[in-house]
């Protein structure tokens, strides 16, 4: 069995993070991106207004988060880097579209299919379609009916073989998401997908039978 893509789950939101997912041999980075104010910040934490980001009892200030600029210096041109796009700011595909060098090789992944029309004319982005929802599934499996991408990425409760195998004929890979645990990696194999998202799951990379 092939090995799956192995996906280090939000370690690109932090530049220290970001290069050990990448020097241990992640496949691909994620990192969350948002748009505030002209920034296009890098984070997964929610705005709690000008100065302050908070989640689950943390707060951070904003200052000490990176902007996509910082991440793509920091990344050096690797092409391991795949952006997940959060929200529903009109600017912020398009932004992102002026700010990437033309050369540089990227995934680009979001729910809102609409912003990777800002990506269209550029071969060196990967498009890949998120699923988080059985509404956003159907519409997907719909999608793909008459129109294939690089990659779609389907929550892993959403999944059977059956459905995977489907998805595959209008996607080049299958992703899923969240696979953080042993019992997770082993049912995304059962599952047959292309690649997995979790955390720290870059430290234990499956070996092919």
């Amino acid at each position: 069995m092939r090995r799956p893509l192995v996906i280090a789950h939000r370690a690109g939101n932090d530049l220290d993070t970001l290069r050990s997912a990448l020097d241990h041999g992640a496949d691909l980075v994620e990192a969350d991106v948002h748009a505030y104010r002209g920034r296009l910040e890098v984070r997964h934490h929610k705005t709690l207004g000008p100065w302050w980001l908070w989640e689950r009892g943390e707060l951070v200030r904003r200052r000490k988060v990176p902007e996509v600029r910082e991440l793509l210096a920091a990344a050096a041109g690797d092409p391991r880097l795949m952006l997940d796009l959060k929200g529903l700011h009109p600017r912020l595909a398009p932004r992102l579209a002026e700010i990437l060098p033309a050369t540089t090789t990227v995934t680009v992944c979001t729910q809102h299919w609409w912003m990777l029309s800002a990506f269209r004319d550029r071969a060196s982005v990967r498009l890949v379609l998120s699923a988080g929802s059985r509404l956003g599934l159907r519409r997907l499996r719909s999608r793909l009916r008459r129109q294939s991408t690089y990659g779609v990425c389907v929550h892993r409760r959403l999944l059977t073989p059956q459905v995977v195998t489907e998805l595959r004929r209008g996607a080049e890979v299958v992703l899923t998401w969240p696979v953080d645990t042993a019992d997770a990696l082993a049912d995304a194999r059962r599952l047959g997908v292309d690649g997995v998202i979790g955390r720290d799951v870059h430290d234990s990379r499956p070996t092919p039978n």
